[in-house]
């Protein structure tokens, strides 16, 4: 046998053994008598997301076809079984009561080779819940007064750029606009930095934002088998942070504490805070508390995804909300009444209580965030074989668990005719008549989100904003039927949003 021969063989040889692993990987749910989606070899069944499916669009698909058959399905992201939940009950479980077995959200970190990615959303087990401890405080409702002097210097701002560029009426892409806001409320808040994104689309704070949040197609499938394989990535030092990412946001963030630090810097915003846990260990400002002070790099992965989650997120939130206003200018009116109504007995000054008195608003936002979640769906790891109640079946350790929270949020049989924007669904009555598991825009038990009072404040703030000077409308380039833009991790409108704004007569 010739040598060209031999390697014909091997290879052969080697694809057969591909063959019969990839079939055996496949076959995982079928022997467990579980239903699933049939896989296709390399992707299994993610491999139209980034490029022709967001992945909401996806589990809309599992939903539709899977829901009321079982509590469950499986699927495949690449090779690796995952499990895909569609009982309400179920969902509230894993969430809340039987935590202790998915206290892990299913994501990719490396803090040899990519320290910045070690932020809160991403680690697990005893080192999330030793940072949570250290960084919930920051979070009260008493830190976000403190903060709010600053979001409203921002949003004075914001309504000034506002009045310059579009004068009584104009047709603007708002999306752009709104990032433009939160960038510069964020860069203050976490970095305690003038961004200037409101006059300078081309920050490197938001350019560098986009480049984290919108994932290439091939970045979508290695960020999906790093998830997967969480051990085997880190062996092969994959990272998913890009370098000049990571280095810019760690040298914004070690300059910025070096001078505060020797210049005797004060502020009130996010990163002042941090600084205080890592001198002290804690915010009580007396003990001193060793074990639990944080690292630089520790500071600067928080701030990191602090920015990431707050300026794409609140964006996209109100970018949803004015869509839906413009379309029905009657919700439009309403709120603005209950906006106005409420900045009058506070003598025009927008407070914490103020804003805590917009029941209507808050009313708009939620039904925003129900047909719109910032974050289509949640991701917990299970990391003790769980028995699932009233089933047959052990979810084994390991596995990745999907909780479809916009397929849910817009699932008929919970929310009658759901393409319909009605922020009466959230009136007091009828959120009380609801399952908890409905709505879960911010997630729910110990891992809910740990940011919810400052974003939606937030998107208060910016609302407001717009709401009290101006008129929302539908114009030639609004688009419908709305399309997202697949390749983003967050749910945002391919292309922007475009709506005509005109002044209020004051």
């Amino acid at each position: 046998m010739n040598l060209c021969s031999e390697v014909a063989v091997f290879l052969g040889g080697f694809i057969v053994l591909i063959y019969f692993f990839v079939k055996r990987k496949y076959s995982y749910w079928a022997k467990l008598g579980v239903s699933s989606a049939e896989p296709s070899f390399p992707w299994g069944n993610i491999g139209q997301v980034g490029s022709k499916l967001h992945s909401t669009e996806l589990f809309q698909q599992f939903y539709r076809r899977f829901k009321g058959k079982a509590p469950f399905m499986g699927f495949y992201a690449t090779i690796a079984p995952q499990v895909f939940l569609m009982d309400l009950d179920l969902i509230q479980r894993i969430l809340i009561k039987d935590f202790q077995y998915f206290h892990d959200r299913a994501q990719y970190y490396n803090l040899e080779d990519d320290p910045i990615s070690a932020h809160l959303f991403n680690i697990d087990g005893e080192k999330w819940k030793t940072l949570r401890a250290k960084i919930s405080p920051t979070f009260t409702s008493g830190r976000m007064k403190m903060m709010l002097p600053t979001v409203i210097d921002v949003a004075q701002n914001f309504h000034k750029i506002l009045l310059d560029r579009i004068g009584d009426k104009a047709e603007i892409e708002i999306k752009d606009y709104l990032s433009r806001f939160t960038t510069d409320v964020i860069g203050s808040c976490a970095f305690g930095l003038d961004c200037n994104n409101l006059r300078d689309p081309k920050v490197k704070f938001r350019i560098y934002g986009d480049q984290v949040l919108g994932k290439s197609w091939w970045k979508i499938i290695v960020n999906s088998f790093a998830k997967s394989h969480i051990e085997l990535a880190r062996k092969l030092h994959i990272t998913t942070t890009d370098k000049d990412v990571s280095d810019f946001y760690r040298g914004v963030v070690f300059d910025t504490i070096k001078y505060r630090e020797e210049n005797g810097v004060q502020r009130n915003d996010f990163l002042n805070l941090l600084m205080q846990i890592k001198d002290r260990g804690n915010l009580d400002g007396n003990t001193i508390d060793n074990e639990g002070k944080l690292t630089l790099e520790e500071i600067a992965a928080q701030s990191l995804v602090f920015f990431l989650a707050g300026y794409e997120t609140s964006s996209t939130t109100m970018t949803f909300a004015l869509y839906e206003m413009a379309k029905n200018p009657e919700i439009q009116e309403k709120a603005r009444k209950n906006v106005l109504d409420i900045l009058d007995k506070y003598n025009g000054e927008f407070t914490y209580e103020a804003s805590m008195e917009m029941t209507y608003l808050d009313q708009v936002i939620n039904e925003t965030l129900r047909k719109y979640p910032s974050l289509g769906s949640l991701t917990r790891r299970i990391v003790q074989d769980y028995a699932v109640p009233g089933t047959k079946f052990v979810l084994k350790r390991g596995l990745s668990v999907i909780i479809p929270i916009h397929a849910i949020q817009n699932d008929p049989e919970i929310y009658p005719d759901p393409d319909k924007f009605d922020p009466e669904r959230f009136s007091v009555e009828n959120s009380k008549n609801r399952h908890s598991a409905a709505f879960l825009p911010f997630g729910d038990g110990p891992r809910n989100c740990i940011g919810l009072r400052f974003g939606m404040m937030q998107v208060r703030v910016g609302l407001v904003t717009i709401l009290r000077s101006f008129n929302v409308g539908i114009c030639s380039r609004t688009p419908d039927p709305l399309i997202l833009k697949k390749n983003s991790l967050t749910m945002t409108p391919q292309g922007g949003m475009w709506i005509r704004l005109k002044r209020v007569p004051e």
